[in-house]
């Protein structure tokens, strides 16, 4: 079975930004999968890239620990456009998310991420936001 790129992208946010399981992020990429944040800055605790499902588990596992936690995202506030490219292998996610904090603090998270699959699998994601 062959996941749309639109699935592969939720399964992608469920398992981080939702359940934050470095776990199944990593279960997503292919062996020799990489993940790259090129907007982090120098000596944070996310490095800019993570090569091989042992160092994206382990990256995401301590970037997650890190995060303040009860932070929700808002899905009914939150905008999401998948553009397809001219190789069927390659899709890129613009996401305007909202975040719910505990004490009703709402949080506006914009990103824009490029995956590159190879057989349902994530070869590629680079994942530029802010922090």
């Amino acid at each position: 079975m062959t996941l749309t790129h639109k699935e592969i992208f939720e399964r992608y946010m469920y398992a981080g930004a939702i359940s934050r399981d470095p776990g199944a992020v990593a279960a997503m990429f292919t062996e020799d999968g990489v993940y790259e944040a090129p907007l982090v800055p120098d000596g944070h605790r996310l490095p800019r890239r993570l090569a091989g499902r042992d160092a994206i588990r382990a990256g995401m596992g301590a970037f997650h620990r890190e995060l303040p936690s009860g932070g929700a995202v808002d899905a009914g506030q939150s905008r999401l456009v998948l553009h397809e490219t001219a190789d069927a292998d390659v899709f890129i996610a613009e996401l305007d998310a909202v975040l719910e904090h505990p004490g009703g603090r709402r949080e506006p998270v914009s990103l824009v991420q490029i995956f590159r699959v190879r057989g349902g699998q994530i070869a590629m994601l680079r994942d530029y936001f802010t922090l």
